[in-house]
């Protein structure tokens, strides 16, 4: 889809529409586009009573809600211009000239002018984000930092334009190096302003903490305080040192990383809460061991819960059948090859929620 505004050329129409007919995939499109709209327009509850109609009353119903949420998200002034389309498009309904009127004709001008309204502003938006987006990846490290004796692969990928996933890699002296995988709950720009906090956070303090419990506890006083409420972060903080195969590891609240060792996996130890639940909250630090080719493997939660049309998840039994096939390979290479089954599994669906992964392979 294009997404051209006045900062942009102008596109020539007539080749847009060609190229539009010429793509397909129309059905697609607009099944996947209802199921969305149904998503953000219906609550659970609607959702509820619509299980148990008919397939014609459904359609009914479901129209009806559709139009009564999109009046009531307009503004009063758009809303007003609305009603008046309608009024002036209804009119003469029950004249038996079958030609059009006039108030037709304005009310469909008045109805395309409230669209055009609604299209700018929904652009003006897109650009917003998209420069929110361009920040994010340009504070985003590379995918393979080099470092004596490791094979490192982080990767993030967020569902929407902007996203709640952090992912960062810090070299803090020549002797330590910092991996972050954190999740803010939530989603949209609310959750990467938080995002960029998080990461700004960590890199200001881990330097001058040489425990990571007392580090949790500091980031943890920092989200209490400055957070929003019903706002948390849940986070694995690993560092590692060049040649050496030790793995010191801060986890709050996040799912336990994953060690492949001699070809069986096991889970680190769950942690402390996420961040900003409690003041009280305490943390420890984990110590983790690592040989030749063995692996520490940190995601988040978008992985695993990575849905296809058909509903169902990606889940973690395939992740944990997926990785043992993969552990040979290079951490970059175990990185794609799992991105692509997740890929592949979820198909044309749209994403739910980010995706990331860090991996550390001793080498």
């Amino acid at each position: 889809m294009s997404n051209t505004t006045s900062s942009g050329p102008n596109p020539n129409i007539g080749k847009t529409i060609l190229e539009d007919f010429r793509r397909g995939d129309y059905e697609r499109d607009l099944r996947r586009d209802f199921n969305e709209l149904k998503e953000f327009m219906l609550t659970e509850e609607r959702k509820k009573r619509l299980a148990g109609m008919g397939r014609a009353k459904q359609g009914i119903y479901v129209a009806w809600w559709f139009l009564e949420g999109l009046i009531l998200k307009l503004t009063p002034t758009r809303r007003l211009l609305l009603l008046i389309a309608f009024l002036l498009l209804l009119s003469n309904v029950n004249n038996k000239n079958t030609g059009i009127e006039p108030a037709h004709i304005i009310g469909a001008l008045v109805l395309l002018f409230v669209l055009m309204l609604e299209l700018k502003d929904k652009l003006l938006a897109h650009e917003e984000l998209e420069a929110g987006h361009a920040v994010q990846d340009a504070l985003t490290p590379e995918r393979s930092p080099q470092i004596d004796g490791w094979g490192l692969w982080l990767f993030t990928r967020s569902a929407n334009e902007v996203g709640g996933d952090l992912v960062d890699y810090m070299k803090i002296s020549q002797e330590r190096a910092g991996i972050t995988l954190g999740d803010i709950a939530g989603k949209g720009l609310r959750a990467a302003l938080l995002t960029a906090k998080l990461q700004a956070t960590i890199r200001a303090l881990a330097p001058d903490f040489d425990s990571l419990a007392d580090l949790g506890g500091k980031l943890n006083h920092i989200f209490c305080r400055d957070s929003l409420p019903n706002l948390f972060a849940s986070v694995v903080y690993a560092e590692i040192q060049p040649g050496q195969g030790l793995v010191r590891l801060l986890n709050a609240g996040h799912l336990p990383p994953l060690v492949f060792r001699g070809g069986s996996i096991e889970k680190t130890d769950k942690g402390g809460m996420a961040l900003g639940l409690s003041p009280q909250a305490s943390f420890n630090e984990q110590h983790i061991g690592l040989g030749t080719n063995d692996m520490l493997f940190v995601y988040s939660d978008g992985l695993t819960e990575a849905q296809n049309d058909q509903g169902a998840f990606f889940g973690e039994t395939r992740l944990l059948e997926l990785l043992p096939q993969l552990a040979q390979y290079p951490a970059q290479v175990i990185g794609e090859r799992l991105l692509a089954e997740v890929d592949r599994f979820v198909g044309d669906a749209r994403a739910f929620d980010d995706i990331s992964v860090a991996i550390l392979k001793r080498l």
